[in-house]
C-alpha cells in the first residue's frame, strides 16, 4: 500500500528566510528541481499560486499577459511558485513592492533561469534573493550535530562525539541524495529518486529551459563525464574528450552551451577558487572545481549503486568529498559564509575554504580514510603559514572531514570530524 503522507523536516534555510521575509518586501527563493523550495516556501505563506497547476496554467499566463497585478492580491506573504513561468510578474511585484512599501510581501521560487532579457529591473532593494539546496545530514537527521560550524568558528566547541554513521551508510547517503522525498521513503525505494531525476534533466529540463532542443544522448553522455571528473579541475577539453570515446562528438561553443543550461537548472554547482593575499608571491589554481548539487546526481548518472560504491574506493573518495561539498554549503550559508577550494603551483591544497563575510575563515581537508589524516593535518598547517595572517587572519580553525567515528581536537590544533558529526 502506497503511504501518501509527506513529513515536513525543518531546514536550516527556513532561518534564513524569515530573516529576509522580515527586511525585504520580496524573496527570491531558487535551486534545483525537487530540492524542497515550494515545501519551505509553504511554511510561511499566507496564500499560494502555483503556476505549474495543470488545470490553471492557462489561466494564470493569461493574467500575466494582460493584468500581472491580479495575480499578487492575496494575503500576504504571497506565494508564487515557479514565477519564471510568467517572467514578467518580476516587475510586477517590484512595483507592488515599492508601492505597498512593506517588508514580506511576495516569495517566488524558481527552479530554473529565465532568458537573460526576461526581466527588466534587477529588482536589487526589492527582492532579496536566496539559495536553497537538497537537503544535509543533519536536517535528515543523519547527521547528530555534536560538532557546530557556528562553534568551531567562535572557539566554542567542545571536544569528543561520535558519529553514528559507518563507511557503509554514507555509501548508501551518497546514491539516496539529499532529496526530500527521497529521505522520506524506505530504503527499497529512496535511490529511484535520483535515478528519476536525472531521467528528468536528460529527456526534458535541459531542454525545457529556454526552449532549445538538446540531444538526450549527448546530455547523458555530459552528466557521466562530469561525474567521473566530480570535485576536480578537469578543463572543458578534458569533458570533450569523453564525448570521443563514447562515440559521439560535440563542438566547444555546444558543450558551453549544454553546460549553460545545466547551470541554469541549478544542477551544477562548482566549487570556485580562493584567491587570499600570500606571505610571498605564489601561482594559485584559479580553475573552479567540478560538481553537482547533490551527489547522488553522480551516482545515478554512473549508474552507482552503494554497494559498487564500496567496491570503487578511488570513485568512493570523489563522491564523498562532493557529499561534504554539499552540506559545507548549507552550514556555510547559515553563518554567512562560502566555500572555496585552495591549490597553489607547488600542489598545495585544501579541498574546502570557509569564508564568512565578516572575514574569518577555515581551511578543510577531506579525507574518506583514516590513515590519510595525518598528512592532511600537515597541509593545512603549511597552507596556514604561508597565508598573510595581517591581511587575512589567522584561521579560525583548521579541519580534516572525515568518513570516521570520533570527532576530537588534534594536539596540533587541527580538528578530526565526521561528516556525521557536523550541523551549521
Amino acid at each position: 500500500m502506497v503511504n501518501n503522507d509527506i513529513v515536513y523536516f525543518p531546514r536550516i534555510s527556513d532561518r534564513l528566510l524569515d530573516r529576509k521575509l522580515h527586511t525585504s518586501g520580496a524573496v527570491l527563493i531558487t535551486g534545483c528541481k525537487w530540492c524542497g523550495k515550494t515545501m519551505s516556501a509553504e511554511q510561511f505563506a499566507k496564500s499560494v499560486i502555483y503556476m505549474q497547476d495543470p488545470d490553471k496554467t492557462s489561466t494564470y499566463l493569461a493574467m500575466a499577459d494582460t493584468k500581472p497585478s491580479l495575480l499578487l492580491s492575496g494575503e500576504e506573504p504571497r506565494l508564487i511558485d515557479e514565477w519564471q513561468m510568467a517572467p514578467v510578474l518580476w516587475d510586477a511585484v517590484r512595483h507592488e513592492v515599492d508601492k505597498r512599501r512593506t517588508q514580506g510581501q511576495f516569495i517566488l521560487t524558481g527552479s530554473a533561469v529565465p532568458v537573460d532579457d526576461a526581466t527588466f529591473h534587477t529588482g536589487t532593494g526589492r527582492i532579496s534573493r536566496m539559495k536553497m539546496r537538497t537537503m544535509s545530514l543533519f536536517e535528515s537527521k543523519e547527521s547528530n550535530g555534536s560538532v557546530s560550524l557556528k562553534a568551531l568558528f567562535d572557539g566554542t566547541q567542545d571536544e569528543g562525539s561520535e558519529s553514528p554513521l559507518s563507511v557503509e551508510e554514507i555509501s548508501y547517503l551518497i546514491c539516496r541524495g539529499g532529496w526530500p522525498m527521497s529521505v522520506s521513503l524506505p530504503k527499497e525505494y529512496a535511490l529511484d529518486v535520483a535515478k528519476d531525476y536525472v531521467d528528468a534533466i536528460v529527456e526534458e529540463d535541459v531542454s525545457r529551459v529556454d526552449k532549445t532542443e538538446r540531444n538526450p544522448q549527448r546530455v547523458l553522455t555530459l552528466l557521466r563525464s562530469l561525474s567521473r571528473n566530480i570535485c576536480t579541475m578537469a578543463t572543458n577539453t578534458t569533458i570533450l574528450s569523453d564525448f570521443g570515446d563514447s562515440g559521439t562528438s560535440m563542438s566547444m561553443p555546444t558543450l558551453d552551451n549544454y553546460l549553460n543550461a545545466l547551470r541554469r537548472i541549478f544542477v551544477i554547482e562548482d566549487v570556485p577558487a580562493w584567491s587570499p593575499s600570500m606571505r610571498s608571491k605564489t601561482a594559485l589554481r584559479t580553475s573552479a572545481k567540478r560538481n553537482f548539487v547533490d551527489p547522488s546526481i553522480a551516482a545515478a548518472s554512473l549508474r552507482m549503486s552503494p554497494e559498487r560504491l564500496l567496491n570503487d574506493f578511488n570513485t568512493f573518495g570523489f563522491m564523498f568529498e562532493s557529499l561534504c561539498d554539499r552540506d559545507m554549503r548549507v552550514y556555510a550559508q547559515a553563518n554567512d559564509g562560502d566555500i572555496y577550494h585552495y591549490r597553489d603551483k607547488n600542489e598545495l591544497e585544501a579541498d574546502m575554504i570557509i569564508a564568512l563575510r565578516d572575514g574569518r575563515w577555515a581551511p578543510v581537508e577531506v579525507k574518506l580514510g583514516q590513515k590519510q589524516i595525518e598528512e592532511a593535518a600537515s597541509h593545512l598547517i603549511k597552507l596556514s603559514e604561508k597565508i598573510d595572517s595581517e591581511k587575512m587572519g589567522c584561521p579560525s580553525f583548521m579541519m580534516v572531514l572525515t568518513a570516521g567515528e570520533y570527532a576530537y581536537r588534534r594536539k596540533d590544533g587541527v580538528w578530526v570530524v565526521p561528516l556525521g558529526c557536523l550541523k551549521d
